[in-house]
């Protein structure tokens, strides 16, 4: 073995112990890998940086970017709407719902391209069960994967049916790996709905649900549901057939207009130009007496209100306080005709240390008062770029471009249909959905960046030194020579299981691509020395390199949810070592049965 094979072979060793060890953060640990590797001339300064521009991370810049404009024009939360209707509230539906969804669409659709579609339509599930985060999304990277086994469509598949073909063997067809690869993906999401349920860790209250956390603190804070009322508008109100500006709700009736049912259809945030008709339902934040109601025709529903019914996915609570030097300081909010210039409803206002829900529309403004506010996100978004306000806090799950939802769906559809054909580089197709979403501006390109999980990069790009260095040293022709002499002597059945533990390991180093690209011809070789079928090995090979499952380096989704499930290293090995051995399990008796090893 030569001195660079060995210390690569060192350099990997220490890699993986201080990953295990989790004592440094893994992209810290990728980034060094990368480094030494560099340094030592390893790997040439030619190849160092080729991660950063592989086609694994531009995939995943790609698809962060489309996942983020896919959030921002609702698409996310009309899934996490079915996925809650699916699951209901039971974290166990939840779990089945999120698996059965990411496996289908990993059958037709790239992995990565699925985890970043359904990311934040499994938060949104998340926030609106309570179910925590950290015991759904690793149900949705591990269904990918195991969706991913069933068809053609994933890398490592594709890879080794190349390979087949340009051997003169019968490539795969699109449904060839399914006899074998799905009882594997049922029996995974079965393991996942009961075993791996318990396995995976129990969710941090520190970390959990923020948005949600945010929503009801500034309800808390506020006691918004101290003076919430739904009013109903009398066939003889004099209010009915005037629009909420003229019939003064703010200024005469001292009643902030949260919302508007009108024929069953709510309406969060009216606008003041809106007309209330007589039998419509008004939502209304202020004192509500018996005088009043008597003097304007108005009911007082038996409807229970609560914090809950004034935000939506689109409209929301933010807080925003008056900055130092305002304009607007000595202004009231009746004078600067607050409602019409921002279009935000004030629900409370603080001062001295108290919220104040009434007979604050003609209060001067002074510096250090606090609004509590209610519209658009859009709108609410737009106060950041006011000198005259500091916004404190605001949902970040909100749905700033609705009107663009349909857009953002076609487009998303139209970049996922191309890149399944398999004509054009996955990468550079989803780079071109980004792209069209942004030009259509679907979301803005600043919050394009912010979308994008740098962790992810610089982990995936750190590493594909080592893997360049594994091959180009010689290490991987070193293990190949080792086995490749006793195989002759092994049954066929043998061969598949050590090709598809090589595999397992190599993967969790490697990517699954490469991973398939070094051992596809060692599988073809292999058959041919025993007189066996190749098909049967090279799909060995390809499910092997799917098994991603005992460690998050395995495969782009375990990193893609990594962070945002707080998971740690050994939370993957907890979980995923079970499920990968019940997997080699089946992909064996299913090789003996189907492929006639």
């Amino acid at each position: 073995m030569s001195p660079s094979a060995i210390i690569t072979l060192v350099l990997l060793i220490v890699a993986a112990i201080l990953l295990v060890s989790e004592r440094l953060r893994a992209d810290l640990i990728a980034l060094a890998v990368l480094v030494i590797l560099g340094l030592t001339g390893i790997v040439s300064q030619t190849q160092i940086f080729t991660g950063f521009g592989g086609s694994a991370v531009m995939t995943l810049v790609g698809i962060s970017i489309i996942s983020e404009g896919l959030r921002q024009t609702g698409v996310t939360q009309s899934l996490g709407s079915l996925i809650s209707r699916l699951g209901g509230q039971s974290e166990r539906w939840l779990i089945l719902a999120t698996l059965i969804t990411s496996a289908l669409l990993s059958m037709l659709m790239n992995n990565i391209a699925v985890v970043g579609v359904l990311l934040p339509a499994v938060l949104t599930a998340s926030r609106r069960s309570r179910v925590s985060p950290s015991r759904l999304l690793m149900p949705l990277a591990y269904g990918t994967l195991l969706g991913g086994m069933a068809t053609l469509l994933t890398t490592a598949n594709i890879i080794v049916s190349g390979a087949l073909k340009d051997a003169g063997f019968q490539p795969f067809g699109l449904l060839d790996f399914f006899p074998v690869g799905g009882p594997v993906a049922a029996a995974g999401i079965l393991y996942m709905v009961t075993i791996g349920r318990r396995l995976m860790p129990e969710p941090d209250p520190d970390r959990e649900h923020q948005p949600q956390q945010i929503f009801r603190q500034l309800a808390d804070q506020y006691q918004l549901e101290k003076n919430l009322h739904e009013l109903e508008v009398l066939p003889a109100s004099d209010l009915a057939g005037k629009s909420i500006g003229n019939g003064k709700w703010a200024s005469k009736l001292g009643l902030s207009v949260i919302g508007l049912t009108h024929d069953r259809r709510t309406v969060l945030a009216p606008s003041s130009n809106v007309i209330v008709q007589a039998g419509d339902r008004v939502l209304v934040q202020g004192t509500v007496t018996p005088e009043l109601l008597e003097a304007n025709r108005l009911g007082l529903s038996e409807f229970r209100t609560s914090a809950d019914h004034v935000a939506s996915e689109t409209t929301t609570l933010a807080e925003v306080v008056i900055a130092p030097h305002s304009s607007l300081i000595g202004q009231s909010l009746f004078e600067m005709k607050f409602r019409e210039k921002y279009n935000l409803n004030v629900l409370a206002y603080w001062r001295d240390g108290e919220p104040r829900h009434a007979s604050f529309v003609a209060l001067p403004m002074k510096f250090g008062d606090a609004l509590l506010v209610q519209g658009k996100a859009a709108s609410i978004r737009s106060m950041k770029q006011n000198s005259d306000f500091l916004l404190l806090q605001e949902d970040p799950d909100a749905v700033l471009q609705p009107h663009k939802l349909k857009l953002a769906l076609v487009i998303t559809l139209f970049t996922l249909v191309i890149a399944s054909f398999g004509y054009l580089p996955v990468a550079l197709v989803v780079l071109g959905g980004a792209v069209l979403l942004l030009l259509t501006r679907c979301l803005d390109l600043t919050d394009a960046y912010k979308a994008i999980e740098w962790r992810a990069i610089f982990l995936i790009a750190g590493m594909w030194p080592l893997s360049i260095a594994i091959r180009s040293t010689g290490l991987a022709d070193a293990l190949v020579q080792t086995l490749r002499s006793t195989w002759s002597q092994v049954s066929p059945l043998w061969v598949a299981a050590i090709l598809i533990v090589i595999a397992l390991i190599l993967t969790q180093f490697m990517s699954g691509q490469v991973a398939s690209l070094v051992l596809a011809p060692l599988a073809i070789v292999a058959a041919q020395l025993i007189g066996t079928d190749a098909r049967a090995l090279g799909m060995a090979v390809a499910l092997g390199c799917s098994l991603a499952f005992p460690t998050p380096y395995g495969h782009p989704v375990n990193i893609m949810v990594m962070n945002v499930g707080n998971y740690h290293f050994r939370d993957y090995v907890r979980v995923g070592v079970p499920l990968t051995i019940l997997s080699i399990v089946l992909i064996l008796a299913g090789l003996a049965w189907w492929g006639h090893l």
